[in-house]
């Protein structure tokens, strides 16, 4: 059974109660008696966002999940829009939750709804910290280094990632 990286991000209501919701939604599809990482949950500045876009929570979450990329998928969709996430026209516009597939095991999936992993993975250092948390030495499909070693060599200015929560 493949283990599954997600990304939870929030920067509209109460972000530490939005992201901790979107957790125990995603223990519910996690598969039954597979262990359940959750990194610690850090405060983080706006990135291609609108203006005055309010800060960020961000955490990654890891589990055992049974099923296809597609199912997984329309499930954390489903968990999005339970917790108000609303999909407007403006792109990276501030949201209650927001949940991002990171990677689906060995799996490399390329189609019109769905990149794994995830494409912009390698650019993100709110991403890449957490999952560091919990999967330094992780090699992703289609790459040649681990986690740790890619948020080591990230060479971007994405500004503060501060620690709030465990």
């Amino acid at each position: 059974m493949p283990r599954v990286g997600i990304a939870l991000g929030s920067n509209l209501g109460d972000r530490l109660a939005n992201l901790r919701a979107a957790a125990v939604g995603l223990e519910r599809i996690a598969e039954e008696g597979t262990e359940f990482l959750t990194a610690l949950i850090y405060q983080t500045e706006p990135k291609s966002c609108p203006p005055d876009s309010p800060d960020f929570l961000n955490t990654v979450v890891e589990f055992g999940f049974e099923g296809t990329p597609e199912d997984l998928l329309r499930k954390t969709q489903t968990i999005e829009q339970e917790l108000g996430r609303i999909r407007g026209p403006e792109r990276n516009a501030p949201r209650t939750i927001d949940i991002d597939l990171l990677y689906f095991g060995n799996d490399v999936v390329e189609n019109e709804s769905l990149s794994l992993p995830h494409p912009r993975i390698r650019e993100r250092r709110f991403v890449l910290q957490p999952l560091a948390d919990i999967r330094p030495d992780l090699v992703l499909p289609g790459m040649n280094q681990t986690v740790a070693k890619m948020l080591d060599d990230l060479d971007c200015n994405e500004g503060r990632l501060e620690v709030v929560a465990q």
